[in-house]
């Protein structure tokens, strides 16, 4: 029987880690090349990952909801042909014959993008071998991947066993790992073990004061993926991970690093209102999602052409202002993991039926949860419509490595003066925040108030382009 290893590559840039959501397959079932076995959530979206290689499914390495680094062994399968002696559980990881402390010390510097799925050739990644103390277990001649050595020197082998993101952790949050208590698989220190460390007080005593065998304990280290409340209990505790905890991060850092401005503007955008139900009468566009999103988002590609220095990026460590001669359009999307921000590469050169055909595609990749990481880099303005939740206007957050953002408020009929009376006009409201080391007031004035122009009289759409 010879055994083949996948591990959890690398699907983004420089991720660190991803949790595994939903297995596809089940010990003893049949694989082959570029099938799906699994589901994973980043810190940017959710994943599909293929096996590259056709076999048996030897043994699931870790359950549904684990959070696993980049580089682990996922998932084992039987390539020679013969049937495994015995399908092992997926339910807990395996134990193994001798632990590898400290494997991600011995990583060349830096990590080449990969495939999705197919992980870094075995060439360019594999770790040097440690040399092992006679009568120390070995790995089994049959794994391909070298993963299993044998322990270290005697100095190496008393030091906590712990990842490199998970020593920064506990050294951030000043915990001695000396004195952790392991749950992950051969004893090594998670970070939920970290996170218990740090805070005794809120996990169970159980947890705590009577460690088992890791692989009977790694089980509950597994983070609890959804709110639970016990009986009457007055608080629930949810983990920040994946797309959550990267918007979260990111939102902070773009508040504290970009200075923000939000300037306003209220106006009658009957006519485009009225413009929508047309369009979507028309037989030329039948089969095309129309709405008014669609027409504020070509109002946004026409503003920008008429102020191009406002789709620009701040080079900080060039010390340079990059500006963008092409639009790659962010719509922010409200999904169950978190808001995600894809964006439609080049939608400058996009005509009305492309447009609207892209924004449906976005919108409905979105709500499926299967936007891939390169559908939310490279954005260039972002548009975030709040008004869909009934909501006037806002000051929104800029998406890291832009300069603008526009908010949509809610399209409501109120009394409005219009040709010298007051009349039910539909009215809404546009947000614009801006950074103010790239867009001075005067350019973010005039962007916003011609957005509001075209939308006011969508004509313009046609002589302003």
């Amino acid at each position: 029987m010879t055994i083949r290893e996948f591990k959890m590559p690398d699907v983004g840039e420089g991720l660190t880690e991803a949790e595994i959501l939903k297995w596809y397959v089940q010990p003893g079932d049949t694989v082959t090349d570029g099938q799906v076995v699994c589901e994973v959530e980043t810190a940017k979206a959710a994943v599909e990952l293929p096996i590259p290689f056709d076999g048996t499914v030897h043994e699931l390495v870790f359950p549904e909801g684990t959070t696993v680094d980049v580089g682990q062994v996922i998932i084992s399968v039987n390539v020679g042909g013969d049937a495994p002696a015995a399908a092992p559980a997926p339910a807990a990881p395996a134990p193994v014959a001798a632990p590898a402390p400290e494997a991600e010390a011995d990583e060349p510097q830096g990590r080449q993008p990969v495939l999705v799925g197919y992980g870094v050739a075995a060439t360019s990644t594999r770790r040097r071998a440690r040399k092992a103390p006679a009568g120390s277990a070995a790995a089994p001649a049959a794994v391909v991947p070298e993963q299993l050595n044998g322990h270290g020197s005697a100095t190496a082998a008393a030091k906590p066993l712990a990842k490199p993101p998970v020593r920064k952790l506990a050294k951030d949050l000043g915990v001695d790992l000396a004195a952790v208590v392991p749950t992950g698989p051969d004893g090594t220190i998670t970070r939920e073990d970290v996170h218990r460390a740090a805070a005794p007080v809120a996990e169970p005593a159980p947890a705590v004061t009577a460690p088992a065998p890791a692989p009977v304990q790694a089980p509950v280290a597994v983070a609890v993926t959804a709110p639970v409340a016990a009986g009457d209990a007055r608080e629930t505790r949810v983990p920040i991970k994946g797309v959550r905890k990267a918007t979260a991060a990111a939102m902070v850092g773009s508040a504290f690093t970009a200075p923000h401005v939000t300037e306003f503007v209220t106006f009658d955008i009957t006519r485009t209102m009225k413009l929508v139900e047309e369009l979507k009468a028309d037989k030329d566009l039948a089969g095309l999602r129309i709405n008014p999103l669609l027409l504020i988002a070509k109002a946004v590609l026409v503003a920008v052409r008429r102020n191009p220095e406002i789709n620009a990026a701040w080079d900080e460590a060039a010390q340079e202002i990059v500006l963008k001669h092409y639009v790659n359009l962010g719509i922010a999307a409200a999904t169950p993991r978190g808001l995600i921000v894809p964006n439609i590469k080049d939608a400058h050169a996009q005509t009305l039926p492309e447009l609207s055909r892209s924004l449906s595609e976005l919108v409905a990749t979105a709500r499926e949860g299967k936007t891939t990481p390169a559908a939310m880099q490279g954005g260039t303005f972002t548009i975030t419509n709040v008004g869909v939740f009934g909501v006037d206007t806002g000051t929104p957050i800029l998406n890291p490595g832009e300069s603008a953002i526009l908010a949509v408020g809610a399209i409501k009929l109120q009394p409005w003066v219009h040709k010298g009376k007051v009349k039910p006009r539909q009215v809404t409201t546009l947000a614009l925040s801006f950074d103010h080391r790239l867009v001075d007031g005067e350019l973010g004035s005039k962007f916003l108030a011609d957005v509001a122009a075209v939308l006011e009289q969508p004509k313009r759409l046609m002589t302003w382009a």
